[in-house]
């Protein structure tokens, strides 16, 4: 069987599968179940100065027949007493010695209140710190979270301040709430992170009850935006983590959020630079079983391939991903319907012809049946087509010979300044 087990900026693991740092990892007893379940670490629910929350705290977006496609919370930071936490972490660490526990803290941006939190935590034995600047709610409000989150000098200072205090790796955890999330990245690294995380919960509002006119969730008739989270977030967690690991400035290791609900989806995020994964919204949707199949899952994957190590999968696909300028141009695939599959549904022919590019002819053969046929030379590979259909194997996209050369935008622009735009038949 391959190894499972990783090394995170110096935090071991029996595998790649945290709980995030959320309802799941509130209290002892949780983390306690979590790894006798099997799952290789937990970040701590995150610890601060004590907090009051509110009923009525989730909310979940369904749809087309999923449930909680995603996730909606309102729910702050741990309201339990610090030392209460504390002493659960302690003997939550000493009968699991070998799963990786990580305290997540949040407080105000002063030096003196990083380093005596990070001090009280040192004592229990904690594996590392995850630094809570992701926080889109609530604690935002008053100056924390994603507020220090969305200020690269505040992320800067306080990964330092935290730094200084801490014998344990430190991993910053990054706001999604921002243009380019790799401006905080790099802040991270000036403060001397060990990691980074991403992404925290993004700014949401759930809905809207039409009946009742309140939002959901919503407080007695007042409702707050929240964070947002589950399978719906993952394609954007997923480019977040990649611009990180593209990014030359960001040698540190990642520890992937988003969306991440099977071990396909931990999959791709390790191949995409993540050293590990952590998972919130799947377990709180089927509870913490589901690390049996992730376990499973990734294992059979890596055996089947001939990998003996998860590690040896990490950012395999990071130079895969580029600018839009890099891309070749001369690149080209068209759909073919296979009409043997085809179900008649018309459905890539409506897509195609009320909101794509006209090219699927509807016609009739010898016996006055119906059928469906790609025009080649006037499709554009769009994807569309095949993306609506819903018969497996109807539709192929398929990649064409091309006797020009690959040429990429950036490439077409030097080309032609270089010859004083003259027109070159090699580019389309």
């Amino acid at each position: 069987m391959a190894d499972l087990s990783i090394n995170l900026a110096g935090i071991k693991s029996p595998n790649p599968f945290w709980l995030a740092s959320a309802p799941p990892t509130n209290s002892g007893y949780q983390v306690q179940r979590a790894f006798e379940a099997g799952w290789g670490g937990a970040v701590w629910k995150t610890l601060g100065d004590p907090i009051l929350n509110v009923s009525s705290r989730f909310a979940a977006v369904s749809f087309n027949g999923q449930r909680v496609a995603g996730f909606n919370n309102i729910e702050l930071i741990t309201d339990r007493p610090l030392e209460v936490n504390l002493k659960e972490i302690y003997e939550t660490k000493k009968r699991f010695p070998d799963h990786a526990i990580i305290a997540s803290v949040m407080v105000e941006p002063q030096q003196e209140k990083w380093h005596e939190i990070i001090k009280r935590i040192e004592a229990v034995g904690v594996d590392g710190y995850e630094l809570n600047f992701g926080c889109p709610h609530g604690m935002a409000e008053r100056g924390m979270g994603a507020a220090s989150g969305q200020v690269p000098e505040l992320v800067e200072k306080q990964t330092y301040w935290a730094k200084e205090a801490a014998s344990k790796p430190v991993i910053v955890k990054l706001t999604p709430n921002i243009t380019d999330i790799t401006v905080t990245a790099e802040a991270a690294v000036r403060g001397g992170a060990d990691a980074i995380s991403m992404i925290n919960t993004i700014n949401s509002l759930a809905g809207v009850d039409i009946h009742s006119w309140n939002t959901i969730p919503h407080v007695g008739g007042k409702g707050a935006h929240g964070g947002y989270c589950g399978p719906a977030v993952k394609p954007i967690a997923l480019n977040m983590v990649a611009e990180c690991a593209r990014n030359p400035m960001i040698d540190l290791p990642i520890s992937g959020i988003g969306g991440i609900s099977n071990w396909q989806d931990a999959v791709e995020f390790l191949l995409m630079g993540s050293t590990g994964v952590q998972i919130c919204t799947a377990a709180m949707h089927h509870g913490f079983r589901i690390v049996e199949d992730m376990i499973e899952g990734l294992s059979n994957y890596l055996d089947e391939k001939g990998i003996a190590s998860v590690m040896d999968i990490v950012g395999k696909s990071v130079t895969r991903y580029s600018d839009w300028g890099n891309l070749d141009l001369n690149y080209k695939v068209v759909a073919r319907i296979n009409n043997d599959v085809c179900i008649n549904c018309n459905k890539c022919h409506i897509a195609c012809e009320d909101t794509s590019h006209q090219c699927i002819d509807m016609l009739k053969d010898t016996s006055g049946s119906s059928f469906l046929r790609v025009r080649e030379e006037d499709c554009v590979g769009c994807n569309l087509c095949s993306i609506v259909c819903p018969a497996d194997g109807a539709i192929d996209m398929i990649e064409l010979t091309n006797e020009l050369p690959p040429m990429t935008w950036n490439e077409r622009q030097a080309y032609l300044g270089g010859i004083g735009n003259e027109s070159v038949d090699f580019v389309k």
